[in-house]
């Protein structure tokens, strides 16, 4: 579905959607993977990868602001989205795929990859596994942590695995909840990431996911990064949400298992979808730390 604005948009947040963009597909293990792109081809970039349940578009007013400078990149992970699905799904399949659209999207040298909540912990894994093919990687409020009962893969089908359709594009939105609740949202970018996560089948509307991917987290699906921490060597910052998923506990942990050299920056009022209700503090973050990048040195474990 094509995205739109509802007119209590404010400006900022249409000029973002109006960016141009192009659709781009590339195959990974046999299986398509859908990414958008904005930006002149050719330039130094950007690559964004969303959370569980979502898709490329819930970064879409964050990503297209970069389009000046960058060429930038959000992917459908598989499974989600206008990707295909899989018979089953593995974070280091999907680091791959990262790769892949970081490839194929015509980006210049080595890019920066900015991952929310699950796909932090695919951002996390595609950094230990590719340290010399990246410039840097940011995580969002993706809470890295021994497996843990609270979000268990009974309470990841509860959320995730009702097979619902919908008559009307409008009753979808009305159920959009996000997974976990929290206590603001702006209503106009709910609207925008509902609708282009919709897909219309016989009896009208269901979202795009795929359901069984959360029925293979047994362990939950906060430790699946968990490995990976130790192996990472290129440049990487947590945005921890102030009322997200990332405690100032599991904070210091990561901190620790990074090497003591990861800053961890918080965002202010956030929930843990902080593009859903602090989008402009989540964006000035970003380019915070792009800018400081350009002209530091990192800090080595």
């Amino acid at each position: 579905m094509e995205p739109a604005v509802t007119a209590a948009a404010p400006a900022w947040f249409v000029r973002a959607v109006a960016v141009p963009r192009v659709a781009g597909m590339v195959e990974v293990d046999r299986c398509p993977v859908h990414y958008l792109a904005w930006g002149e081809p050719g330039r130094r970039g950007l690559v964004f990868v969303h959370g569980g349940g979502a898709q490329a578009h819930w970064w879409t007013p964050i990503a297209a602001t970069f389009a000046g400078g960058y060429r930038v990149a959000a992917l459908d992970l598989s499974g989600h989205g206008d990707s295909g699905h899989r018979r089953r799904y593995l974070p280091e399949q999907w680091a791959d795929e990262v790769m892949a659209v970081a490839g194929d999207a015509g980006i210049e040298g080595l890019p920066v990859i900015v991952g929310h909540s699950m796909g932090g912990f695919v951002t996390i894994v595609t950094a230990a596994r590719h340290n010399e093919r990246l410039a840097g990687v940011i995580v969002c409020d993706s809470p890295v942590a021994e497996p843990d009962p609270e979000i268990s893969a009974y309470h990841l089908r509860e959320a995730f695995g009702r097979h619902r359709t919908y008559a009307t594009v409008e009753e979808a939105i009305a159920r959009f909840r996000t997974v976990p609740l929290q206590e603001h949202y702006l209503d106009y970018v709910v609207d925008f990431v509902a609708r282009t996560s919709l897909k219309p089948v016989s009896g009208g509307w269901q979202w795009k996911f795929d359901r069984r991917i959360f029925e293979q987290f047994g362990a939950g699906v906060r430790s699946i990064a968990l490995p990976y921490l130790d192996q990472i060597d290129c440049r990487l910052a947590l945005l921890r949400s102030e009322c997200g998923l990332v405690t100032p506990e599991i904070g210091a942990f990561m901190f620790e298992r990074l090497g003591r050299v990861t800053p961890v920056i918080e965002i202010p009022e956030a929930g843990h979808h902080a593009m859903l209700d602090q989008p402009l503090l989540l964006l000035t973050a970003l380019r915070s730390l792009l800018a400081d990048w350009d002209h530091s040195e990192p800090h080595r474990r």
